[in-house]
């Protein structure tokens, strides 16, 4: 087994950003629960006109007091959608490929799923980093952040979102870092799935800096381009 060094990744990174191609839709970039607009920012700017030759690529934030629900951090997600990419005539937004580091992953499948009212994110495909698909370590830590509770491994919510992932229509590219502290890489892909993971860095930095590591953002940005995965 040989593993994508940084040096290679970020050579790639270089290539791309001399040799830009258009996206085949536009990509939304969805931040984590803590995350105030520096990971999400990042990711987007990394992924987006240097490397794709596209300035259809927005981030967006969940903080504050309109987001301290996975409900309204789903209507922010959509909501941002239908601003910038133009509003639909029916219950799906435009389709769009999403990036979602950590919260944003459970996010935007929240966004995807079927509602009786409202419309629902029109995702083709999800790359998550560190997205806590099977709930997170330190979820289970005393909380009256509703958030956490719903991402708490073994819960109702994530159970439904294990149900519905089943007939999405939508492909799931789920990536991690070794030595996830926050999340445990173990539940970084959906129930049955595994990610493609690198080693990270010491403790709980894996999981913070994952949005920062090039060799996942250069594997994202060449599928973006169409091009052959690492």
């Amino acid at each position: 087994m040989t593993l994508l060094s940084r040096a290679e990744a970020k050579a790639a990174l270089r290539r791309m950003r001399r040799e830009p191609k258009p996206l085949s839709r536009p990509v939304v970039v969805a931040g984590g629960i803590h995350d105030p607009g520096f990971v999400a920012p990042h990711v987007a700017r990394v992924l987006g006109s240097a490397i794709t030759g596209s300035d259809s690529i927005i981030s967006v934030a969940f903080v504050g007091p309109g987001a301290r629900t996975l409900d309204a951090c789903r209507d922010r997600l959509i909501d941002a959608v239908q601003k910038t990419f133009g509003p639909t005539d029916g219950d799906v937004t435009a389709e769009v490929d999403v990036v979602g580091y950590s919260m944003g992953g459970i996010v935007a499948r929240h966004a995807a799923r079927q509602r009786t009212e409202g419309r629902r994110l029109g995702i083709r495909r999800l790359f998550t980093i560190s997205t806590p698909h099977r709930g997170a370590r330190l979820a289970a830590l005393p909380t009256l952040d509703q958030r956490k509770i719903d991402m708490r491994p073994g819960s109702d919510f994530l159970a439904a979102l294990d149900a519905d992932l089943a007939a999405a229509n939508y492909e799931v590219y789920s990536y991690a870092r070794v030595g996830d502290l926050v999340v445990g890489t173990e539940n970084t892909a959906p129930t049955g799935r595994n990610p493609w993971w690198v080693v990270g860095g010491p403790l709980v930095l894996s999981h913070l800096g994952a949005g920062h590591d090039p060799r996942i953002l250069a594997d994202i940005a060449r599928r973006l381009r169409g091009e052959p995965p690492f």
